[in-house]
């Protein structure tokens, strides 16, 4: 995937001209980028236009123009992109009743440090790792960053793929059993982000 560097950034003054339509265009992106796994569990995974789009928001909002934090900016949101063997999404809990988002959360303690959230396909499974210290131990994050590494092995049976393979997104929480088929569009656009590392 190709690096974002300071050069694809549009200054603050440009972008927020172009903002709507950047938008627009993400939100639609996202929309075949998503998937929910069971009620409350969405993935959104991330390319270099969903990151390019973060970090353009972020230094809008913060109305950063020092071209050294811009940088430092990019760098932060640089480990979002994908590679050639890896796979990254945002993780939402979406939790919808208010009176029901301590509970919920309490109840999904541990989702982001066990072996819990899997690709399954063709025998094999690539386990999700969350990034570290979103959360505590009295506290569950409703927004996480997940990387899925995929083996050289792993990479090569999930490239080889015949159209309309069958690839599931799992959680095997003790308290959030789920699973979800991903659609066959959303499949190649994965093979895509691996394949264009």
């Amino acid at each position: 995937m190709k690096e974002i560097v300071l050069d694809d950034l549009m200054d603050n003054k440009t972008y927020e001209q172009k903002r709507g339509e950047f938008r627009s265009r993400i939100i639609a992106l996202k929309k075949h980028r998503g998937i929910n796994l069971g009620p409350i569990l969405r993935l959104v995974f991330e390319n270099r236009e969903t990151v390019l789009f973060q970090i353009q928001e972020m230094l809008f909002v913060e109305h950063t123009v020092d071209p050294a934090k811009r940088a430092e900016e990019i760098e932060i949101y640089r480990t979002m992109l994908p590679t050639r063997t890896t796979l990254k999404a945002t993780l939402m809990i979406e939790i919808t009743d208010e009176g029901q988002i301590r509970e919920t959360l309490d109840s999904l303690q541990g989702l982001d440090r066990g072996p819990f959230i899997h690709i399954a396909f063709a025998g094999e499974k690539v386990t999700a790792d969350f990034e570290p210290d979103r959360s505590t131990e009295e506290k569950l994050s409703s927004v996480h960053y997940v990387t899925f590494r995929f083996s050289e092995k792993q990479r090569a049976v999930f490239m080889d793929l015949p159209a309309g393979g069958r690839v599931m997104l799992v959680s095997e929480h003790p308290r959030y059993s789920a699973m979800a088929m991903v659609p066959s569009e959303m499949v190649q656009q994965l093979k895509d982000d691996l394949a264009d590392a």
